[in-house]
This record gives C-alpha cells, structure tokens and sequence, in this order.
C-alpha cells in the first residue's frame, strides 16, 4: 500500500510551517494547529513518530533543524512515508550544495514547490532520483556557502532514463580504458564463551563495485552460492563442479540487478550505474571459517595480584597476513601496575578503558603470538566484590580472504561495440563484533 499522504509541511523548531503542499481535499487546513498543539507542545516529539489526532496520522521526521510532516487520512504505509521522506532530503541536498535546513528551505522554497510537484502526485511518491529529476528541472538551488560539493552538470537524452528500465545511468558514457573493479568485504560477529564453544558467529558482507565503462554495457555475476551452481547445472544438464558452496541468507540488491532473471536463473545480471555503488549485501550463519583463535587464562592470585596468558593463532592460510590486528583484554578498575611481554607487536596499558590493548602491525597466516601479563591491583578496605569480566575483543582486516568462503566464479561483461574490459577483484575480512569471553 503507497502512503496516499494529504499533506506535507515543513515546520521549524518553533512550530512555524515554512514550505506545505496539499494533495488531497480530504483534510483541513487547520492540520498543522493540531500538531502544534498536541504534538509539539506537549513535548512528545521524540516518543513516537507516528501520532493519530482527529481521523489523520501524522508521521514525522526532524532533519536538522526543521520537521517534516506527513498527514495520512486513511490506513497508509508507514515505512514507504518515512522511505519518502529520506530520499527526498537526499534530493534536497543535491540540489542545495549537501545542506538542508531552515535557511536552505528559505533560500530555495520555489524551487521546493516545484519539485514536489514532480516527486509527490496526488499523494502517491513519484521519481525521486536526482540524476533524473536533474535532466529536466535544471534550476540551480542557492547553495550553502560552507559546501565543498562540485556542481552536478546537467546530460542531455533524458527521455530515455525517465520512461526506461535503466534510470540510473545516462547514454553516451566514454572512457579510454574500460575497468571493473569488484570488492567483497566481509565483517565477522563472533561470540565465544570462556570455554572455547561458539555462543554466536555469523558473517555480513557487501558487494562492492566501481565501473568505468563505455556505453550501456550489461554484466553478469558468477558467486559460488549453492542455489546458484545448483540451477546452472540443471540449465547445463551437468553434475555441478567440486567445490565449496554456500549459502547466502537475507540477500538484498542494487536495484540496477535484473530480478526475473535472478529468480529464474539465480545469476546476478545487471546494467551497471557510472562509478561506484553497493551492488549487494548478504549475511552467512553456516560454515563460517574464522580468521583467529583467542585462548585466554586468566588468574586471580588474591585480592592483589593477576596473571593474564592470551594466546592467538591465526587459521587462514600461511600465504596470507592480517593488518592491523589490535587485541583489548579486560582487566579490574582498581589496577595499579601492569609488567607484560608479548612475543610480536605492542602492548601497553590504557586506564581510560580498563584495557590492555595488544597492536600488531602484521600477522602472517598459520602462527601463533603470546601475551604474558603480572597486574598488580589497589587493595581496598571494604569489602571485596566479584569482578565480572568483560569480554575480549578484537580488530582486524585480512586481505584475499573471506571468512564466509564466498568467491567470484566469474564476471562477464557483454557491450555490442564488443571493447575489452579489464576486471578487477579484491576480498577483505574486518571484526565486527568479535569477542571472547574469559
């Protein structure tokens, strides 16, 4: 269901309504005095977003200094009301230079009418995407004199990108040398109980890509995901390769991506946007391979004394390496000397976070580093409480190495002037959520 809005204002923070647009008769004009009154000056802005007063919703939203409020009559999708709202901010910004607040409104109101006019019709959203709404409105906002922003050039052939499948990119793109680069970069969330069993792990990643590539060229996407080689053997009428596969959970794409031929044929086929764009993002639960094994041993010798042992090994191949691998181990507020050694890297005290942070520049693949830590603690008169200790964390980037085992079996890009293309592609594995208890 669309959002079938009646009304839209901007307000500021006083209440003053600076720009509204009425698109439906199903509503009075005294709508904004009721959302003064039981809104706004009853201070429960920030409750809830959505609030029913008389027979109408009101959803809103701040965006800096200014509100933006939406007046439903009937049921509506609430989520398509904020979604609208989003891109049309982002809208805003584009034309005004990247600021939006309420100097940018007063300064371009004309030009506000004039674009919801073109976003909003009869209450329903329409376009709003800039590269678009820019081939055909090609007023220029006053913009921010604190922008750094370049100003967006308008492109001819409009017609095409307004009434066509492929809005987001414009015909007559040239380039010297044609390029494709691809990068998949995974975050690994791991939760791991003091005992060594795995609480929690799964895997987020993005596909991410940059194209500099002449023409309307259509490329296709080949990934070791399981339902994918699945439906291609059955295409092929062959048994399906050797390998590993996975299974790729909560997949979301660009909407650049040919969705019937994904359903039908489970390829990811696509007409690419100009320069870089997120082309996916998934999540993995199953068959997580991890970077890095945390052993920790951790001992109270009395109420003043410690002794911290961490041991980490790193499980991907010897070939490869980790940068920037910083380990925080936890230790008790009331600490008043650390004495440590650490086989590779640094290592020192920080009593703003309670932490010994372990930083190691470089760690190569298959090897295994120690810290060795004596904490000496303040003893205290009263009386002793448990330390409940935090767990351990980490941070790490591992290049040519993905954690869910996700890799790009091909990437064919097919133009009719029929160029050559150079194809790029990269894996990276960081932390996310990576903890240990101890």
């Amino acid at each position: 269901m669309p959002v079938a809005a009646s009304a839209i204002y901007f307000l500021n923070l006083r209440g003053d309504v600076l720009i509204n647009r009425t698109y439906r008769d199903d509503v009075g004009g005294n709508m904004v005095d009721a959302f003064r009154t039981h809104i706004m000056q009853t201070k429960e802005l920030g409750n809830c977003p959505v609030r029913q007063i008389g027979g109408c919703s009101f959803v809103y939203m701040r965006i800096s200094n200014v509100y933006i409020v939406i007046v439903v009559s009937s049921n509506a999708n609430v989520a398509c009301g904020f979604k609208f709202v989003v891109e049309a901010v982002a809208l805003f910004k584009s034309y005004f230079g990247g600021a939006f607040d309420e100097d940018a409104i007063k300064n371009n109101f004309v030009l506000i009418y004039e674009l919801l006019d073109e976003i909003m019709d009869f209450g329903y959203p329409q376009n709003l995407s800039p590269e678009i709404l820019k081939l055909y409105i090609t007023q220029e906002g006053v913009r921010s004199p604190f922008s750094s922003k370049p100003k967006d050039k308008p492109v001819p052939n409009a017609t095409l990108q307004v009434t066509g499948a492929v809005g987001w990119r414009r015909e007559g793109l040239s380039y010297k040398k044609n390029e494709v680069f691809l990068d998949i970069v995974e975050s690994v969330n791991l939760l791991m109980s003091s005992k060594g069993n795995v609480l929690r792990c799964d895997v987020t990643g993005k596909v991410l890509m940059k194209c500099f590539l002449s023409g309307m060229p259509d490329l296709k996407l080949g990934l070791n995901d399981k339902i994918g080689l699945e439906k291609e053997s059955e295409m092929k009428s062959r048994p399906a390769k050797s390998g590993k596969t996975i299974e790729l959970d909560d997949v979301t794409f660009h909407q650049c991506v040919n969705l019937t031929r994904f359903n039908s044929e489970k390829t990811v086929s696509f007409v690419p946007p100009d320069g870089e764009f997120e082309l996916m993002k998934y999540r993995i639960t199953e068959g997580v391979n991890l970077p890095f094994r945390v052993l920790p041993t951790i001992k109270e010798l009395g109420r003043t004394r410690m002794e911290v042992n961490v041991k980490v090994k790193s499980v991907f191949g010897a070939k490869m390496f980790a940068l920037g691998v910083v380990v925080k181990i936890p230790v008790p507020k009331q600490t008043a000397k650390t004495n440590f050694q650490v086989t590779t890297g640094r290592a020192k005290y920080n009593p703003s976070i309670d932490c010994l942070v372990w930083k190691i520049r470089k760690f190569p693949g298959q090897t295994e580093s120690t810290l060795s830590a004596e904490i000496e603690l303040i003893s205290t008169m009263g009386e002793k409480k448990s330390w409940t200790r935090p767990p351990i964390q980490m941070e790490f980037q591992v290049p040519m190495f993905t954690a869910s085992g996700l890799r790009v079996r091909f990437l064919k890009v097919w133009e009719k002037s029929g160029y050559n293309t150079v194809e790029w592609v990269r894996y990276i594995t960081k932390a996310g959520s990576y903890e240990i208890r101890c």
